[in-house]
């Protein structure tokens, strides 16, 4: 579509939009990650959920029905990791499903026989290839905590991964970005990670980034944005790359308005 026109529908979606202040400022009051951004940064970030609740579908799954207020507070978590990047980076699915809490799904898994075993896990979220993310609103109500967890950024992070195919902690990388350098910082962290959580040394942050390379980069995400501190601290040359992908500095922003950022090891 060209890019003229798809501004003018763009701005006539927001200017349409039957979201009033008030609902916006009670859905930025409940996500305290949000505290850092500007006044210009929050407009851009309530527009952008604006086209992103218009462009995908949210769907309540059992007993969940889904209020516009629940709606707001998924879309702003979603769209914080695109602020700077755009709702293009989000094409190509279209469904966001939310279950009242946890639940359960099954996975063939293959063993060192080579024997195919049906695995059933419970989960608070999912990332499908080409499919649907799926969320606890349980773990969703409670992301006003600011404690390096983060189930909407997690997800959404493994989304942005799955953009060059299977999600494996390389996402597409930005032009002036060097994808030599980003294999390098990353692999030397995670096998650094892996260590230490296998000897059990302190970490700074959640073991589960231990499992993959897909979610040691999901689960920086989530800190990246949450707890920027413990990234930097341990992982200064992670935190560069990812400020460079996200093209956000939220350790910057947190230190310009006077806001503690320490990590509790």
């Amino acid at each position: 579509m060209w890019a003229w026109l798809r501004r003018w529908r763009d701005g006539r979606i927001i200017a349409r939009s039957p979201v009033t202040p008030g609902e916006w400022a009670d859905a930025f009051a409940r996500l305290p990650l949000l505290d850092r951004l500007d006044d210009a940064e929050r407009h851009a970030l309530s527009e952008l959920a604006m086209l992103f609740l218009h462009r995908k579908r949210l769907d309540g799954v059992g007993s969940v029905s889904l209020s516009r207020d629940m709606m707001l507070v998924i879309a702003l978590q979603a769209c914080l990791p695109i602020l700077k990047l755009g709702l293009d980076w989000y094409d190509g699915w279209v469904s966001v499903l939310v279950y009242p809490d946890d639940f359960a799904v099954q996975h063939d898994e293959v063993d060192e026989a080579g024997v195919v075993h049906r695995v059933r896990r419970s989960l608070s979220g999912e990332a499908w290839q080409d499919g649907p993310v799926i969320l606890s609103w349980n773990d969703v109500y409670h992301a006003g905590a600011i404690d390096g967890h983060n189930l909407v950024i997690h997800e959404f992070a493994h989304k942005l991964d799955m953009r060059n195919g299977v999600a494996n902690g390389f996402p597409p990388l930005h032009g002036n970005m060097s994808a030599a350098e980003w294999s390098q910082v990353f692999s030397q962290a995670f096998a650094d990670f892996q260590a230490r959580e296998q000897h059990h040394k302190r970490l700074p942050f959640d073991g589960y980034a231990a499992e993959s390379p897909a979610e040691f980069f999901a689960v920086l995400s989530e800190v990246f944005f949450e707890r920027p501190d413990a990234i930097h601290t341990d992982y200064p040359a992670v935190y560069a790359q990812l400020r460079d992908f996200y093209r956000q500095d939220p350790l910057s922003d947190m230190a310009g308005q006077g806001r503690a950022v320490h990590h509790e090891g």
